[in-house]
C-alpha cells in the first residue's frame, strides 16, 4: 500500500522534539511496546503514547497487534523520503532518489 506523499511541515515538526527523537532511536529496527519505550526514555507513559501518536500520524512509526500489546518500531522507508523531500524542498535542483 503506497502511503499518501510527504507533507514536509509535519514531517519536520514530528522530528523536532527531543523526546520524540529518542523514541526514533530506540525504535529503529525493533518492536517494542510502550512499557518498552517507557523503561528506555524514562519517560512518563502518556507521554510516550502522546509523541507516538504524533510519530505514526506522520507515518515515522508502524504498529503491530500481538495480543494485547500493540508494538511500534520506526519506518524507515518513511523517515528517509521525508529527509529526501525536505532536501528537495530546499535544494531542488539537486533532486534526491532513494534506491531500494
Amino acid at each position: 500500500m503506497k502511503q499518501k506523499p510527504v507533507d514536509t511541515v509535519e514531517f519536520a515538526k514530528a522530528i523536532a522534539d527531543e523526546t520524540r527523537q529518542k523514541i526514533m532511536a530506540i525504535c529503529c529496527c525493533e518492536l517494542l511496546s510502550v512499557n518498552d519505550i517507557v523503561d528506555k526514555t524514562n519517560v512518563a507513559q502518556p507521554t510516550v503514547s502522546h509523541h507516538l501518536k504524533i510519530l505514526k500520524t506522520a507515518g515515522l512509526v508502524r504498529s503491530e497487534r500481538h495480543g494485547k500489546q500493540v508494538l511500534y518500531t520506526l519506518n524507515q522507508e518513511r523517515m528517509a523520503e521525508g529527509c529526501c523531500q525536505v532536501a528537495e524542498n530546499f535544494a531542488p535542483e539537486h533532486p534526491v532518489e532513494l534506491v531500494d
